[in-house]
């Protein structure tokens, strides 16, 4: 990432970033008293993610507390573990579905991005948990954060459902057999790393165009003109 391009990124976060809160403020209230009648308990959620790579052998990351308003039933993971969230989970609340859906959910990482942890457009940070056993399964999903924060939306967030699946329509779609299980197992069919495997496609493609100022701004306000439009539509799941 070139310097022009890290500090334009940084002004269009922090503009972005309070704009951004000052004009949902009269959505919160709201969001929470829905989440609370709908599953009683705390309406945020903050959880621990993985942010930009610091070494590679072994993998390294920055680590902070990311937040979210709650979509799951309360102590959702007490008896699994850490998990990534499935299609139709049945830990998502009702609620949870429609902030999930359009993306709603997402609004408290406003203030990662004023507090810099996070950026407005990067790709999605991953649970510290499971980052190293994704990064040794996919061989470059390491490099997907070498010099980038993780972004609220991205390019691979407008392009791809909630989970990284594909829509019908999308280009990429034409290439999931060679994408998903390569090693033709059955055992590994379906697994989380098929759709994390397409995401990379995206993100990487993303980290490229930090290369050249205008690249850059060209992709990064596509990818922000895009996201309301894909909250709208309610792309994914």
């Amino acid at each position: 990432m070139t310097p022009s391009v890290r500090i334009t990124k940084r002004v269009i976060d922090l503009l972005a970033g309070g704009v951004g809160l000052v004009i949902t403020a009269p959505l919160i209230p709201l969001i929470s008293a829905l989440i609370y009648i709908d599953a009683p308990g705390p309406v945020l959620f903050r959880q621990r993610r993985a942010g930009q790579l610091l070494g590679a052998e072994p993998f390294r990351f920055v680590e902070f507390n990311m937040f979210k308003f709650r979509t799951m039933k309360v102590d959702a993971e007490k008896l699994t573990g850490p998990v990534l969230a499935e299609e139709n989970d049945p830990r998502v609340t009702r609620v949870g579905r429609f902030l999930r859906k359009t993306r709603l959910d997402e609004l408290p990482q406003l203030w990662n991005v004023l507090r810099g942890d996070m950026s407005l457009v990067g790709p999605r940070p991953e649970r510290p948990e499971m980052l190293n056993n994704l990064a040794l399964a996919i061989p470059f999903f390491e490099e997907r954060m070498r010099n980038v924060k993780p972004g609220i939306t991205g390019l691979a967030q407008v392009n791809l459902g909630y989970s990284g699946r594909p829509p019908k329509w999308a280009a990429v779609t034409a290439y999931l057999d060679e994408l998903t299980n390569p090693y033709k197992l059955d055992e590994a069919e379906g697994a989380d790393a098929d759709d994390m495997r397409v995401k990379l496609l995206y993100d990487l493609a993303y980290v490229a165009q930090l290369e050249n100022f205008w690249t850059f701004v060209r992709t990064e306000l596509s990818v922000i003109l895009r996201t309301p439009l894909t909250m709208l539509g309610g792309l994914g799941r």
